[in-house]
């Protein structure tokens, strides 16, 4: 805003107010045009559309700063929302740094729960509760949940309180009350869903009590059914500003919608590229249809990067560039050229683990012709918390320091300390802390007093948990359900104690075996929490890592060896985290590993969500390669053992839309018997170089030949997945019963394109592509 700008803003202003606004602002020295043009737009909504590392923090907090200094609002007059309590409190140091004095009374600057926990409070009232009303948290709302199932009679082992609370929560996300929820989810949860959601909210009431979910709910209810508060806190909140605004959910949108429309006076800040939370509810459309919402808003768009290459950002955006649900920007930055993409292929996982462990070790001396980079500038960021394993191990092996941020190491993950305490039991049933792990999980009926009769049995009698445990059944001193639960997983020990003696099959078969028949895998396998996929991979994942031994003492030999390693000790680390944990962060070096179909992008997203789900994954990529600030390495296998099975592995399709003059393909010398990474006809691009390779011949790379116009093998390739066509039009019918192969039985509920919505006997509702299942009259018997 220039002077004359100032000055028509500020007529009729009081003789103070125009004071402050003629006063020196030095805080906005260093800004560049666009930020300093969105920190200057304070009239009228204004999107701050802004990429990955263009400092969009310092122009939201710096527009903080300037609507105080200039007198524009005073600190009770501004509602800042964040989506993370570290996120407010930086905010809140840095307008204090930049005035020069502590800001006080700002109690409107906080996230979306925090703020509207306040509101409710003074509220509560209107919607049925007391001020003093208590939030639960999941374990209470799950112990809830559960008594209402099991008073409706519900089998809770076929429809779990906790895919009900999943269900709950996804639909007060949506700002959905009971009498709200459309006829089209209906059939969720067996049909049962939404009379129990009613169930639900009633008693929440009566205990005077909410849960996370309900601290939005409430107020968008609130707003809307009385409009005397709401307009209240319209003439309240002179200016909004919003952090995130891509990762917002529907509930939380219509929350900032109803209060904007007051003054109008709304700065939403965001990077629609970089909306990755679509499974935790959060809508890129929000973002997406800004000034759709509100007419007439300003869009300043941040596209100057102040953290990576130019090769960096070249490569981002050809891969960005393919989504098609975009607003459109251009990173550019005045940072010298730096290094190409660096891409790279594997024979396999372990071979792809090995590489980059020299790789890092190497770039710590500076022979790769850059800079010597510490460990703590460089991270490994994984598409799937299964994928760390492999790192893990390498690293142990070769002495290279890590951490995993974002979450435990593999092997201090919750489901692989019970995994390996079941493994225990089978080579020495005398692991009295190993039993004390499992003997209730999964849930056996065996509370804490079933717990102190076995350990009492056992101290009387000198013996084991294991043996005090059969005392006890065979005395009567656990009956009923608990009781018979104990004695089947006693006899589950001895059987596989003797499977494992008798060697009558393989360590690594017998562990799929215990992990199934103790009912550990069926318990993860009917958890409706987003964790709880991840949490199978993980167990298949270590299942997998006992392959590499030849018996299971030797495995349980080498992860104590792991555990044991000073994971506290001080020093430097390479940072290992999955790309989600990722968002925020920015490393010197950055490897990203397992770049392939399936994988990279996840296959789970694009049966589940379609093109919404595989546009996902490409912003997923996107925030992977902005996360570099001078090298980035890109790598795929051509091998992986999936399901048990070794597959030959298609690259990325995201591979494919790297930009060829801003990448180099390297390869360690005669990974493959020669050829690969050497100059190939026609040029260094990608797609020539993988032509000129015989000894790499891997399905992914005969489709880049194909791509190349060049010679391809004779070996018919593995067809790439489709993505689903929302056009498309299914041979199914909604009522047919259909089996899948994952899922079971199932009748369809809804049909979209060639993706169908379908209620599984066992699974519950899931949307799958549709040649994915067969007719259920089709099934050979």
């Amino acid at each position: 805003m220039n002077s004359s700008d100032e000055t028509d803003a500020f007529e009729g202003a009081s003789l103070a107010a125009q004071a402050m606004a003629a006063r020196p602002a030095p805080y906005l020295d260093g800004l560049n045009p666009a930020q300093r043009a969105a920190v200057e737009a304070l009239d009228g909504p204004v999107l701050m559309l802004a990429g990955a590392g263009t400092g969009k923090t310092r122009a939201l907090t710096t527009r903080m700063v300037h609507l105080l200094a200039t007198g524009r609002a005073r600190p009770n007059e501004i509602l800042a929302v964040t989506f993370t309590n570290k996120a407010a409190r930086e905010m809140k140091d840095r307008v204090s740094g930049m005035l020069g004095e502590r800001v006080e009374g700002m109690p409107w600057l906080g996230t979306f729960h925090s703020i509207c926990a306040k509101l409710l409070r003074r509220h509560a009232e209107l919607v049925g509760l007391k001020s003093n009303f208590t939030i639960l948290d999941t374990d209470d709302q799950l112990r809830l949940l559960k008594q209402l199932v099991r008073a409706a009679g519900i089998d809770d082992k076929r429809w779990p309180a906790r895919q009900l609370a999943g269900v709950i929560d996804n639909w007060k996300n949506r700002a959905w009350t009971p009498d709200k929820v459309p006829v089209a989810e209906v059939s969720a949860y067996d049909g049962k869903a939404v009379a129990l959601y009613a169930q639900y909210q009633a008693r929440l009431a009566e205990l005077n009590a909410v849960d996370f979910g309900d601290l939005l709910l409430h107020m968008v209810t609130i707003f809307q059914t009385h409009d005397d508060v709401l307009a209240q806190y319209q003439r309240w909140f002179r200016y909004i500003m919003v952090d995130e605004y891509q990762d917002t959910n529907v509930a939380q949108y219509m929350w900032l919608r109803l209060l904007a429309a007051g003054h109008r006076n709304i700065c939403c800040v965001g990077d629609d590229d970089q909306s990755i939370y679509g499974w935790r509810g959060a809508e890129v459309g929000n973002i997406l249809r800004f000034e759709k919402d509100f007419p007439g808003a300003h869009v300043v768009r941040l596209e100057q990067n102040y953290r990576s290459t130019p090769h960096i950002l070249a490569a981002a955006s050809a891969v960005i560039s393919a989504n098609a649900g975009r607003l459109g920007k251009e990173l550019w930055t005045e940072a010298e050229t730096g290094e190409k993409v660096r891409l790279i292929g594997h024979w396999d996982g372990e071979e792809e683990a090995r590489w980059i462990g020299e790789e890092i070790e190497a770039m710590g001396t500076g022979t790769r012709g850059m800079r010597p980079f510490s460990l703590d500038e460089i991270a490994i960021l994984v598409r799937a918390s299964h994928q760390m394993r492999a790192f893990e191990d390498r690293f142990l092996t070769i002495g290279l320091p890590y951490r995993v941020i974002g979450g435990p190491r593999f092997y201090e993950r919750r489901e692989i300390r019970d995994a390996m305490a079941y493994f225990r039991l089978v080579v020495s049933p005398g692991d009295d802390l190993a039993f004390e792990r499992i003997f209730n999980t999964p849930k056996r009926g065996l509370g804490d007093r079933a717990q102190q009769t076995i350990q009492g049995l056992a101290r009387e009698n000198g013996v084991s948990l294991v043996e005090g445990a059969r005392l006890a059944v065979q005395t009567g001193a656990i009956k009923g359900r608990g009781g018979g639960e104990l004695a089947r997983l006693l006899d589950g020990l001895d059987r596989w104690g003797r499977m494992a003696g008798d060697g009558e099959v393989s360590h690594v078969e017998l562990a799929g075996i215990v992990l199934d028949e103790s009912g550990y895998t069926g318990m993860w396998q009917n958890d409706r929490t987003p964790e709880a996929p991840g949490r199978l991979e993980n167990l298949k994942e270590l299942v997998k890592a006992l392959e590499e031994f030849e018996n299971l003492t030797g495995f349980l030999e080498h992860v104590s060896l792991i555990m044991d390693n000073d994971a506290g000790a001080d020093g430097e680390k390479v940072s290992v985290m999955t790309l989600h944990a990722a968002k925020g962060l920015e490393f010197p070096v950055v490897f990203l590993p397992g770049w392939e179909d399936g994988l990279f992008p996840s296959q789970r997203s694009m049966d589940e969500s379609g093109t919404s789900g595989l546009e996902e994954e490409r912003r997923l990529a996107y925030v992977g390669i902005t996360r570099a600030e001078e090298v980035c390495t890109i790598s795929f296998a051509g091998n992986r053992r999936v399901f048990g099975q070794w597959q030959s592995q298609m690259p990325s399709r995201f591979i494919d839309e790297l930009p060829v003059e801003h990448v180099d393909v390297l390869t360690p010398p005669g990974l493959y018997g020669g050829g690969y990474g050497a100059a190939a006809p026609g040029g260094g691009g990608i797609e020539a170089r993988a032509a000129s390779v015989d000894g790499y011949n891997s399905p992914g790379w005969r489709r880049l030949q194909a791509r190349a116009g060049q010679h391809t093998v004779s070996q018919p390739a593995k067809s790439k997945p489709s993505v689903i066509d929302a056009q498309a039009i299914s041979s199914h019918t909604v009522g047919e019963r259909v089996f899948h192969q994952k899922f079971g039985y199932g009748a369809i509920t809804g049909i979209e394109g060639d993706k169908l919505e379908i209620e599984f006997e066992k699974a519950g509702t899931k949307k799958v592509v549709a040649r994915f299942v067969t007719g259920a009259d089709d099934i050979p018997f």
